[in-house]
């Protein structure tokens, strides 16, 4: 048998391994970023193009490179770092393998300027596919300028599994975050497609913070600080009415390079505990400086997973610290410290028996809020987006709880006028004469644990979750609502918001779908807004958050391509506005739930595919009893 092993050519071996490093845009980014720290720049310059595909440019003006070095950075393993094997446990800069340079070369065209600040003249190089087409002096300014251009050229399948240019951008816009919010003692700038998105100066990490996130994070941070023998830990949780429905703002540091821990994640949210709702995450911002020698970060090519020797003392560490951050600065930032005029206490007459009148409330015990006759108006809402419910849709719904059908159910309520769009879930006017017969029998539902509605049909026991049953409801009529602007209620005082600048550059992409469903918002500049008018539902919730929260919901659902961008924020808003687990139903609000839920065009899923209800028949609840 001839042999068959045979040693991979050094342009496909470079390839190979460049997957491991350069996986998308940002990748290199990250890597150029590093590197660019590593060099001892004080001011660094990240211009982007196309999402990265075109064109990923870094310039620094950090120590530069010799004629030599400027070659032999683009060879594998070929470091400044790294001299010994024990130099590994030692190690305090960003990058130190000599790989970052040689994968990027392998699948993009490169060049790169660099001058030693006592040089005259510089060096450049030109490089593609790990070919040297060209190596001269020239004139540049002192520092390192690299371009990346054309990404993947020569590997097209990887270059066609990249995906839009916005989704790119706001990776790399994350690897650039975790580069510039630890490292507060470097200027940054960020461009993108010529654009400015960002320009900060050597700061402090809580102005680091706001420059990156927005203004408003400045009211929104509690310091952390702990210092001990195994680690000493410095930088900012949030509050915890600022949670997330996402982990994306949780920024743990291990001597300023960013890592990826579960477990010491979970200890900070181990301290928020009973604090925040479910399935919400802190943000927080921490920077651990650990002995170097007591951690391993030679273990996966992108360097983020870190393994510590006392990891279960600084689990309890970290915790601690976090709990006492939040015990300590919550009351004492509300009060400010400062007497409220209302709250001195009243000094107590000098007489004896002097006795204070406790304070009491007046009831009227024959008040009804429901006694008031509300004005309906009807309207007919174009559906651009979903189909109407055909008749017989619910048919093997009804036939199998012996309730009227789909046809005979319309029939009945017909006479009832539509919900008017600035209310979410208006009661039933008319006395109890004058309602349809074959819906008496929701009048008696229950609710049950501030979660469920439940009510006696004749099959058995129809059990309805009532959060999602109304994200239904909500999410049906904005897609329903067709070209026709949702109700709004205009802000007495507008409110400013702020945002990061990939997020602002999302809200201007969504402005027309946001503008239909009831909010009026106007860009001042500089990922900064005003909004004048908000939907009708909205009610007392945080506006900022409540945008954040559309923003983030457009994000996910960008990356998984499941929903249009009107579905989108239609969900994200029906999500805000539904009536939560917890939250007190009065008995016409239930009835009400039941009866527009069954107009819905799939009454039984949630828009985001989840049950809406369930049905435990006589034979099942006979069956639990035995």
């Amino acid at each position: 048998m001839s042999d068959i092993i045979q040693l991979l050519p050094d342009s496909i071996a470079n390839q190979i391994a460049a997957g491991e490093v350069v996986q998308r845009p940002a990748s290199a980014v990250k890597e150029l970023l590093e590197n660019a720290l590593d060099s001892g720049a004080t001011n660094i310059q990240l211009i982007i193009k196309d999402g990265g595909r075109t064109l990923i440019q870094v310039i620094d003006n950090g120590c530069g490179m010799s004629d030599t070095d400027a070659r032999l950075c683009f060879e594998r393993h070929a470091t400044s770092k790294i001299r010994k094997a024990d130099d590994l446990f030692a190690i305090r800069t960003m990058g130190f393998r000599g790989e970052a340079l040689a994968s990027i070369a392998a699948v993009a065209r490169v060049e790169l300027k660099t001058k030693i600040h006592d040089n005259e003249l510089g060096t450049m190089v030109v490089i593609e596919g790990s070919d040297v087409k060209e190596q001269q002096p020239c004139q540049t300014a002192n520092g390192t300028s690299i371009a990346a251009k054309d990404l993947f050229f020569n590997v097209p399948a990887r270059r066609n599994f990249l995906k839009s240019d916005s989704v790119e951008l706001g990776h790399i816009e994350e690897e650039f975050r975790r580069v510039a919010l630890v490292n507060t003692h470097v200027g940054f700038a960020f461009y993108n497609n010529g654009k400015l998105l960002y320009k900060m100066e050597p700061s402090t990490l809580h102005q680091r913070i706001a420059a990156l996130f927005g203004a408003n994070y400045r009211q929104r941070l509690y310091p952390i600080e702990e210092n001990t023998d195994i680690v000493r830990l410095k930088g900012y949780i949030c509050k915890a009415e600022f949670a997330k429905k996402t982990r994306g703002e949780q920024y743990l540091f291990v001597n300023k390079r960013f890592i990826k821990n579960y477990y010491l994640n979970n200890a900070i949210e181990k301290a928020y505990a009973d604090m925040l709702p479910e399935k919400n995450y802190p943000s927080y911002f921490i920077d651990m400086e650990v002995d170097p020698s007591r951690i391993d970060i030679n273990i996966h090519p992108t360097k983020t997973e870190v393994k510590f020797l006392d990891e279960h003392a600084i689990y309890a560490i970290l915790r601690a610290a976090a709990k006492k951050s939040l015990g300590q600065f919550t009351i004492g930032h509300e009060m400010e410290f400062n007497p409220i005029d209302g709250l001195d206490e009243i000094p107590v007459s000098g007489n004896s028996g002097y006795i204070p009148k406790p304070p009491s409330v007046t009831i009227n015990p024959n008040f009804n809020p429901f006694e008031a006759e509300r004005t309906k108006t009807g309207g007919s809402h174009g559906n651009t987006a979903h189909r109407k419910p055909r008749n017989g849709d619910w048919q093997h719904f009804f036939e199998i709880t012996n309730e009227p059908t789909q046809t005979e159910l319309s029939q009945n309520i017909e006479t009832q006028n539509n919900t008017p769009d600035g209310t979410l879930f208006e009661t039933s006017s008319g006395t109890e004469s004058q309602q349809p017969s074959q819906t008496q029998n929701v009048q008696n539902a229950i609710q049950i644990g501030k979660r469920f509605i439940a009510c006696e049909i004749q099959a058995g026991l129809l059990i309805i979750d009532q959060q999602r049953a109304t994200e239904r409801i909500i999410y049906d009529r904005y897609m329903n609502s067709g070209t026709k602007t949702m109700a709004a209620q205009t802000l007495m005082f507008p409110i400013n918001c702020s945002f990061s600048a990939s997020d602002a550059e999302i809200l201007s992409e969504i402005e027309n779908e946001v503008r239909h469903y009831g909010f009026l918002i106007d860009n001042l500049g500089r990922n900064n807004f005003v909004v004048t008018a908000v939907p009708a539902d909205l009610g007392d919730d945080n506006v900022q958050n409540t945008i954040e929260q559309i923003i983030s919901d457009y994000k996910s659902n960008l990356l998984q391509q499941s929903y249009t961008r009107p579905q989108s924020v239609a969900l994200s808003l029906a999500r805000r506005l539904s009536n939560k687990e917890g939250h007190t139903l009065q008995p016409e609000e239930m009835q009400n739930i039941i009866k527009q839920l069954f107009e819905c065009s799939v009454p039984d899923q949630s828009p985001s595919g989840k049950r809406t209800m369930n049905i435990l028949n006589i034979n099942e609840l006979t069956e639990k009893l035995k």
